[in-house]
């Protein structure tokens, strides 16, 4: 996948009007400090489009940036940051809910969980809720750099396990330091992109023979 251009578009708050998009999006949700920004600008091929912090918590909004006027990498607002009260993370709860129930353009959602520890009780739910809304997560096993590479197997069932992924979901590792794993996200969301404009000429095809 070459990145020929790449530019937030839009930013959401808890009390925006979500876009209305033709493009394909596709969604990256994970708990603040799983490498969500650092894994876009990975993608992106850009080192701070997407603004990463030490400090946790950073985004707050949903953001839209706009790949080669084709797609749409849309960062959710990273969840389960524990100095941020209830009440706040109820609301960014419930923009990523409205977010994943009303996108008529989202095609694809990738689950960011820390492949060094098992999955907690926000992961597991942001899992619930991705299923519950009508799509099957791919999930990106992050941090890998941070384990011997003996260690990965098992630390790959740890993850499948703690999240009672269904069966034949894919996890892809990926390091953001070392970019392994990248190819291998880019090759999912082509593909993605490929099926849409796959079923668009399928439904185009019945039209017409409907109108015949």
């Amino acid at each position: 996948m070459i990145i020929k251009s790449a530019e937030l578009e839009t930013v959401c708050g808890i009390t925006s009007k979500l876009p209305v998009n033709t493009l394909p999006e596709v969604a990256f949700a994970g708990k603040s400090n799983v490498g969500k920004s650092s894994l876009i600008n990975a993608l992106m091929n850009r080192k701070s489009l997407a603004r990463t912090s030490q400090q946790p918590g950073k985004t707050q909004t949903i953001n839209y940036y706009n790949i080669n006027k084709e797609i749409y990498f849309v960062d959710l607002p990273g969840y389960g940051y524990a100095k941020v009260s209830k009440s706040e993370k109820e609301k960014w709860g419930k923009m990523i809910e409205r977010y994943l129930n009303t996108s008529m353009m989202l095609k694809k959602v990738y689950l960011l969980v820390d492949i060094r520890h098992e999955p907690n009780a926000n992961d597991k739910q942001m899992y619930e809720w991705i299923v519950a809304s009508g799509y099957e997560p791919v999930i990106i096993a992050t941090k890998l750099d941070k384990i011997n590479r003996s260690q990965k197997d098992k630390h790959l069932k740890m993850l499948r396990e703690g999240l009672r992924l269904k069966k034949g979901t894919l996890i892809i590792p990926f390091s953001a330091q070392t970019k392994q794993g990248r190819e291998e996200i880019y090759e999912d969301i082509i593909a993605t992109v490929n099926d849409e404009v796959s079923d668009d000429n399928t439904e185009t095809t019945d039209m017409t023979d409907t109108t015949d």
